[in-house]
């Protein structure tokens, strides 16, 4: 028997697997995977970059049309929703992000759910849970294709090459295209790969996921009617490899055997609690806990006392920041959310408004503020740490360490805990019947028989009663 090339092997993949290979543990993760990216993406739809694509996006139009989350009154073409939506997740930098460094699910998600509204025959839950799970399959392969790919991005944002990819395969697999259509979609789809890293920290960067969901749909398409690309897109260097100076790829485990082991099952993602880059949460956390004991020990807190603040950090250039001037910066700084965090002692949502951001007394904390980088602190969100030294005009010392923060894989957040977080996000824009439709939706994925019903929960902003007695019999 010859050997299957490394391209034709995730062909075979993406069109073999089913759900009979699906574990409880990938059904668990993915659906906590999915609840979260739908909160943030909810919330991410009141954000002025996903307006400025959304009124783009309305330029165009078509027969098929599929939702536009949290606008009960606008549907798009189905491309086009996979974008503005995939924005919307990433427009805050809350969404999920996992090791090798990218964030999954805001790539294939919005692909998906924008597909399946269009579907002349619409694919149940378990259908969904499935191509969803192998397009986050996809993208974890692809990502241990290099030793770089470990580290926090230098040169290029990780989602805008493995998540268009993960989109393709999605889509690819909902689609229901053969083994050799799914390997050309992901030739398509890498032909829309790759995003310079220079647009972190603007308004550019949540077009990644956007454009990431939307190609790789777009991709799938494409192939279905007969487009085709290189079939060993994944094998040469020229292909693929052009991301990774180490490109080492290999073949997808063949799964007509009955068994397969998904990535996602031994490798959980971390989900944020606040909207900043991941980073953040070690500088926030470590920060918080200096100030507790600055606090203890001088009976409250008074920042003029503060003579200069060290942050001990992996070296990472984009995250160095120190006077961060709009919201999207400050998502990307480490001294912005430490200084915030000892000012106001927590960092939430609004604490990257521009108001918040210029205040003098902000501003004045962030010019006591330096960064060290140890040469033991390795820039990997799975081996990083922070250590945050707060010094006194008095010459006193408060320091605190964080090594691994609540809601990273080696500390996840509770069930509780990430529900709760979907539903502060998620109610910013849906009515309670809709926040609860989309809980009670996700939760049960696997038991839905038509997945598409999720899109209406999605818009329920107003009058939901007459909404809901079209969506009981289809669940």
């Amino acid at each position: 028997m010859l050997r299957k090339g490394i391209t034709e092997s995730f062909g075979v993949a993406i069109h073999a697997l089913s759900t009979t290979h699906l574990t409880d543990g990938v059904i668990n993760r993915s659906k906590r995977m999915m609840l979260d990216t739908l909160g943030v993406g909810l919330l991410g739809t009141r954000t002025a970059v996903f307006n400025k694509a959304l009124k783009y996006s309305q330029m165009f139009t078509c027969e098929q049309r599929s939702s536009v989350w949290g606008r009960s009154e606008i549907s798009l073409p189905p491309h086009h929703a996979a974008f503005v939506n995939g924005i919307a997740v990433h427009s805050m930098d809350f969404d999920d992000t996992w090791h090798p460094a990218t964030h999954p699910s805001g790539a294939v998600l919005p692909a998906l759910l924008a597909l399946a509204e269009t579907l002349p025959s619409r694919p149940s839950g378990l259908e969904l849970l499935l191509a969803f799970n192998v397009g986050i399959e996809v993208q974890g392969r692809l990502m241990r294709f290099s030793k770089e790919a470990y580290n926090i991005p230098e040169r290029f944002h990780p989602p805008s090459v493995v998540g268009v990819m993960g989109s393709a395969a999605a889509s690819a697999k909902l689609l229901g295209l053969n083994p050799t259509q799914c390997t050309h979609a992901l030739a398509i789809a890498a032909s829309s790969a790759g995003a310079p890293l220079a647009n972190a920290a603007t308004q550019t960067k949540p077009l990644h996921i956007g454009n990431a969901a939307r190609r790789g749909l777009e991709a799938a398409l494409l192939a279905q009617i007969g487009l085709e690309g290189n079939p060993a897109i994944l094998d040469i260097h020229s292909g693929l490899g052009v991301y990774y100076k180490d490109y080492s790829p290999s073949v997808i485990a063949d799964s007509t055997c009955g068994v397969f082991e998904w990535i996602l099952e031994d490798q959980d993602v971390a989900f944020k609690r606040i909207p900043a880059h991941l980073a953040m949460h070690w500088v926030v956390d470590a920060t918080l806990a200096a100030r507790a004991k600055f606090q203890d020990t001088m009976g409250n807190f008074d920042p003029s006392q503060i003579q200069h603040i060290t942050l001990r950090v992996p070296p990472s250039k984009y995250i160095n920041c120190p006077l961060p001037v709009s919201e999207h910066q400050a998502r990307h700084s480490f001294q912005f959310n430490a200084c915030s965090a000892l000012l106001d002692d927590k960092v939430t949502v609004a604490s990257f408004n521009l108001a918040q951001i210029n205040r003098p007394a902000l501003r004045e904390l962030l010019s006591k503020a330096k960064l060290e980088t140890p040469e033991d602190n390795q820039p990997s969100f799975d081996k990083m740490y922070c250590e945050v030294e707060i010094g006194t005009a008095q010459g006193q010392s408060y320091t605190a360490r964080c090594d691994t923060f609540y809601g990273h894989w080696r500390k996840p957040l509770s069930q509780v805990d990430l529900v709760e977080k979907f539903r502060v996000n998620a109610s910013s824009v849906l009515c309670t019947e809709g926040v609860d439709g989309v809980i009670d939706l996700v939760g049960n994925i696997e038991k839905v028989t038509e997945s598409s019903v999720l899109g209406s929960y999605l818009t329920m902003t107003s009058d939901p009663h007459e909404q809901m007695k079209t969506m009981c019999c289809n669940i």
